[in-house]
């Protein structure tokens, strides 16, 4: 009787274990990055004045004064070339931070980065944004 009991038991835990791992393994499919395509077409907005100083993603300070952006799947330190598309103006900023979650926008820039492109009085604008190779 004993025996059948600890058998018992050690049947749940080994396929308590197996489960774990399977499940684990589909929560990682699940979240693996999808490739982000070299160009990519979206709406662009800028950090308000509120953000300055507050830290990054990337653990550094937010300064509206730099050229860098937020972007929800490029990896943090990756170039990139943004173009307004209203009046074909373009900056290379660097992507130091994310997005809210809910944020439908591609990316977010800092305050010199959208007057470079001529938006500050809009607020948005629809962009190009190219990955720059280093």
């Amino acid at each position: 009787m004993i025996r059948t009991l600890l058998a018992l038991i050690l049947l749940t835990q080994a396929w308590g274990g197996l489960h774990a791992q399977s499940a684990a393994d589909s929560i990682r499919r699940m979240h693996r990055k999808t490739p982000v395509p070299s160009t990519e077409t979206g709406v662009a907005s800028y950090y308000h004045s509120k953000f300055q100083g507050r830290p990054t993603a990337s653990g550094e300070k937010y300064d509206q004064e730099k050229m860098t952006a937020a972007h929800n799947r490029l990896p943090l330190g990756t170039r990139i070339k943004v173009t307004n598309l209203r009046n074909k103006r373009s900056v290379i900023v660097r992507v130091n931070d994310r997005l809210h979650h809910r944020n439908t926008r591609l990316v977010d820039l800092s305050r010199a980065a959208a007057a470079k492109l001529g938006y500050i009085g809009r607020g948005i604008t629809r962009v190009r944004v190219e990955v720059l190779k280093d």
